[in-house]
């Protein structure tokens, strides 16, 4: 049987309908698309964001703008763990020998994230995956925290869904006074959809990231973002939360902000091209 079509409703632009973060984030659309720096030399700012569903890799120049990017559907984290250390560390030399093409000149170093609440030891693994890939480590930082970089809320909460986790970062006056994590994430919607229509796993990853087909998806996955939303009204019960900024792939699908807003009774923001707003912050944080 089809699923039903329904309206979906629509998230409100403000607060994060602002020309700095659309520049940023429109730049960054830029750059991955970019063949090439156009005789770009250094410094750069490089940040690694190992994700459940994708790794993405990201090159800004010295005022820290958007240069070349790449990124890549993978399956080497699973819940913020890195499952497969091999395959990860040979996508990040892939991505980086990709990026290094376009530049013409060899990367040395980068940032790279952690979901908060992981074990240190996997906070270790990240890091040493860059290693293993030929990248200095040079900064590790929480998720929410490095989509702050790139938001720059001075009071909220920002949500980053990845796709085995949803990690929450409460933020006061500036400062993040509250972190936390837990599974569920975009690999569980595109598992609901697997189940439900009886299709394999990658035909249900390529449905739910289509926006074509996310009107008749949304009922099937409305479950996953109703639980996405208790996680998130839970951890910020105890905080003065405003706004919500929902941040990662899984955010792109429409209709979550509201779903998110309806059951923890707090607006709820995405910007646009959500998937690429922690690995611009990862990259903010390298030193270079």
């Amino acid at each position: 049987m089809e699923d039903a079509v329904v309206s979906l409703p629509a998230a409100p632009l403000a607060p994060l309908d602002n020309p700095y973060l659309e520049a940023v984030l429109q730049a960054a659309d830029e750059a991955i698309r970019r063949p090439h720096a156009n005789g770009y030399r250094e410094p750069v700012h490089v940040g690694v964001d190992l994700g459940t569903a994708y790794v993405v890799l990201f090159v800004l120049d010295a005022e820290k703008r958007p240069l070349v990017g790449a990124y890549r559907y993978a399956e080497v984290v699973r819940d913020g763990l890195v499952v497969d250390f091999v395959a990860a560390t040979a996508l990040v030399r892939e991505l980086k020998a990709q990026v290094e093409q376009r530049l013409g000149f060899p990367l040395r170093a980068a940032a790279t994230a952690y979901p908060p609440g992981v074990p240190l030891a996997e906070v270790r693994a990240t890091r040493y995956v860059l290693e293993a890939a030929g990248l200095e480590c040079t900064a590790q930082v929480d998720e929410p925290t490095a989509a702050n970089a790139v938001l720059q809320v001075a009071n909220g909460a920002v949500v980053d869904i990845g796709g085995g986790t949803t990690g929450i970062a409460v933020v006061e006056n500036g400062r993040v006074i509250y972190t936390a994590d837990e599974p569920t994430g975009g690999t569980h919607f595109t598992l609901v959809i697997a189940g439900s229509h009886r299709i394999p796993f990658a035909e249900a990853e390529a449905m739910k990231t289509d926006p074509r087909q996310q009107p008749r998806l949304f009922p099937v996955v409305r479950p996953v973002m109703e639980k996405v939303a208790t996680i998130i009204a839970r951890h910020i019960r105890p905080f003065a939360v405003e706004a919500l900024y929902l941040v990662g792939g899984a955010a792109a699908f429409h209709g979550f902000p509201a779903v998110v807003t309806e059951i923890t009774g707090i607006p709820a923001f995405t910007p646009s091209r959500p998937l690429f707003v922690t690995p611009l912050g990862i990259a903010m944080n390298d030193p270079g």
